[in-house]
């Protein structure tokens, strides 16, 4: 059953410093040269009236390269900035670098609240804002997250990706999440990244798409099969492996669920070819910045739909 109220549309970019996605974590991997790049993406939000939010890791914080260009999009009003902890190349620098521990909640308490201090301490100075929004690195949330946030005037946490399991490595299990806001404690709230199971067999998403990916049934491709049946498909509202056809999809399933707001994620390194496995030439990134639009575009337009920031939308968020 459709909502009466118009549908909200959320847009949140993961800015973070280069580095190998399939290589082990390196302390050393801090550039940012891609942010020299930013306003491309940036004019799509602004001819679209959309507001990103930029959760911010360290070294884009630290770097003046990327810090420039972020300071001069927020004094002008075009977006909101938030906080996202890579513990990897974020002060103290007191863990073992490993899968595991590059889930900011795997940390013990109070490495994890020394390390999102330091955080929100050099986004203050460099960027001169103080974060109410927070991202974990590689959605790590963990048990003593949230009484961190609350503890340190963090509002909004962004962190769950439902329809995903990370603990192959160390990272939650987010498979049973729901994509719907709410509240983890009374000041703080949980708004998710929009991804969901669509297809007939939905109900049986989480266990089916585990069966499906692992051997044996992998071996024959049981995900593909799953999804020409339209009996299941993993969608999630990024231009990061999914088309505009699976943007549209997952809205419309969502909608039909009643589910209304909707939180449209990406990485800021994708911005420059070469730096995500998404984007590898100038013509895919043409494509990326593309979907951007269209989505945009379907979403305001097409649905009729608003866009919010975090921020704003949490001012009239009622449970």
């Amino acid at each position: 059953m459709r909502v009466s109220t118009p549908p909200t549309l959320l847009v949140v970019v993961d800015t973070e410093e280069e580095f190998d996605w399939f290589a082990p974590f390196d302390r050393k991997s801090t550039s940012v040269e891609h942010m020299r790049d930013v306003g491309l993406f940036q004019s799509i939000c602004d001819d679209a009236g959309v507001r990103p939010l930029y959760a911010v890791d360290y070294p884009i914080a630290t770097q003046d390269t990327s810090a420039r260009p972020l300071r001069e999009i927020h004094a002008s009003g075009r977006c909101e900035i938030g906080a996202h902890l890579h513990p990897w190349v974020t002060p103290p620098l007191d863990e073992e670098v490993n899968a595991r521990n590059s889930y900011p909640g795997n940390l013990p308490r109070d490495l994890e609240k020394r390390k999102l201090e330091t955080l929100l301490a050099a986004i203050e100075r460099h960027l001169g804002v103080r974060p109410r929004s927070y991202k974990s690195g590689r959605y790590g949330f963990g048990p003593n997250t949230a009484s961190i946030l609350v503890e340190l005037g963090i509002e909004i946490d962004l962190s769950p990706l439902p329809a995903f399991d990370l603990s192959a490595d160390g990272g939650p299990d987010w498979s049973r999440a729901s994509p719907e806001p709410r509240r983890l404690a009374p000041r703080l709230l949980s708004i998710p990244a929009t991804s969901a199971f669509v297809g007939f067999a939905r109900g049986a998403g989480p266990s089916l798409h585990r069966i499906a990916s692992s051997p044996p049934f992998s071996w024959i491709g049981a995900p593909g099969i799953l999804s020409h049946a339209h009996a299941l498909d993993r969608l999630m509202l990024s231009p990061e492996g999914f088309l505009p056809a699976h943007h549209r999809r997952l809205t419309r399933s969502l909608l039909d669920r009643g589910v209304n707001v909707f939180s449209f994620t990406l990485h800021s390194s994708s911005l420059r070819p070469g730096c995500t496995p998404y984007v590898r030439s100038e013509v895919e990134r043409d494509k990326f910045l593309d979907a951007c639009r269209r989505y945009f575009e379907f979403f305001l337009r097409d649905l009729g739909g608003v866009s919010r920031t975090p921020s704003e939308f949490a001012k009239t968020f009622a449970p």
